[in-house]
């Protein structure tokens, strides 16, 4: 998939308390069987198209009870767009783990780009996901509960980023939301214009096209939004 471009930093290494905690027996079971069922959800929702799936028939295809369903997932839609969900923690801990010497900008792009190098099935059910939204508009408003979770995950991201031990993080400044909100809104253009253009294709996916065009909006961003009037004819 997408390489991520030469001569990036390092990231730091790691310190006491960056880790996450090994996660137990039972958790990783809970993960699993989360897992299990995000997935036959958008198996069965790609292959049979989204109206045509019920709840029944995504626990039976992950091999769970139907009353296990409900312990993770309120709704049919909720489980299709979940893909959505771990692409988005993906991509946030990839940004956390750059180096604090990149730029807000850099740092996220490069975590674009390792996310969808590193986590080839991850980013492939994203990208299912997405294709099963542009068809069935009843997941919407589940990609927007997402996407507004995702927003304020990234900006919490970016604050600690660009926070100066010394002197603290400034809980009045608008720029962590302002900056999370921007370029995920330029990522998911992005996306989207991809997809529209691929849409009905047998050939694969052009990845390599889509990481230019992450490289191209991340300039436009980075060069900032304002612009000058035409000229008067």
């Amino acid at each position: 998939m997408v390489q991520p471009a030469p001569g990036g930093e390092r990231a730091r290494p790691a310190v006491a308390g960056d880790a996450p905690p090994v996660a137990g027996r039972r958790e990783r079971k809970k993960q699993a069987t989360r897992a299990a069922l995000r997935e036959a959800a958008l198996r069965l929702s790609v292959r049979h198209g989204v109206e045509n799936v019920t709840v029944e028939q995504i626990a039976d295809e992950a091999d769970i009870a139907l009353r296990t369903f409900f312990n993770y997932f309120s709704s049919k839609e909720e489980a299709i767009v979940a893909s959505l969900s771990a692409g988005a923690q993906e991509l946030i801990a990839q940004f956390r783990a750059r180096p604090r010497t990149e730029t807000v900008l850099r740092a996220f792009r490069e975590a674009v780009l390792i996310a969808m190098n590193q986590s080839d099935a991850v980013s492939r059910d994203h990208i299912r996901a997405l294709e099963l939204i542009r068809a069935a508009p009843t997941l919407v408003p589940q990609q927007l509960a997402v996407l507004a979770a995702q927003e304020k995950a990234l900006a919490e991201a970016i604050a600690d980023h660009i926070e100066d031990p010394a002197a603290g993080r400034s809980e009045e400044s608008v720029y962590p939301l302002l900056c999370a909100a921007a370029v995920l809104t330029a990522l998911r253009v992005v996306v989207d214009q991809w997809l529209q253009q691929t849409a009905g294709s047998d050939r694969p996916l052009d990845t390599a096209l889509l990481g230019r065009r992450i490289d191209a909006v991340i300039t436009e961003l980075a060069a900032g939004l304002d612009r000058p009037g035409g000229a008067a004819t």
